[in-house]
């Protein structure tokens, strides 16, 4: 199994190699345990709520660079709530491009949080079912980026 410094080794040599925003897939087996590795210095937490395909590229790729520059040393929460919640889901209600899909579960495996808004999937008539495995449904999203900058998160939004 690749240890999540060796993960973050390849995502740096991979990034100065390509310049590309998509990373490697892991395997469910791979993604970062963030219990294993303590708490990160730095804490972000990015508002995720439109699904146009410019800004979906923006913020994910925004995203692969603070943890292309810090490494283990950050933990990424995206909080995806309003029309931004489709690239959460199994089935999306909403166009989404391959290479976003595959940037989210990239993103997912190299430590990033998907959290989406329970409000949001009940307008939806979405479960928890129809989310990909490595979402975190919380019952409010803006009462969770509200939480997490309580807990030192810096918020970004655009």
């Amino acid at each position: 199994m690749i240890t999540p410094t060796r993960r973050r080794q390849f995502l740096q040599w991979l990034s100065a190699a390509t310049g590309l925003a998509v990373l490697p897939r892991a395997s469910e087996a791979e993604i970062i345990d963030r219990d294993f590795l303590g708490e990160a210095e730095h804490k972000l937490v990015y508002q995720f709520n439109q699904a146009d395909p410019d800004y979906m590229d923006h913020i994910l790729f925004s995203a692969g660079a603070m943890l292309r520059q810090h490494g283990d040393n950050i933990h990424i929460v995206i909080t995806a709530i309003g029309p931004g919640i489709h690239i959460l889901a199994k089935i999306p209600g909403r166009p989404i491009s391959d290479a976003v899909r595959k940037r989210v579960e990239s993103l997912a495996a190299y430590g990033v949080s998907f959290h989406a808004c329970g409000n949001t999937m009940k307008t939806l008539n979405w479960t928890d079912a129809d989310m990909l495995d490595f979402v975190e449904v919380v019952e409010i999203g803006a009462n969770d980026l509200m939480l997490l900058q309580e807990q030192g998160y810096s918020y970004i939004s655009w």
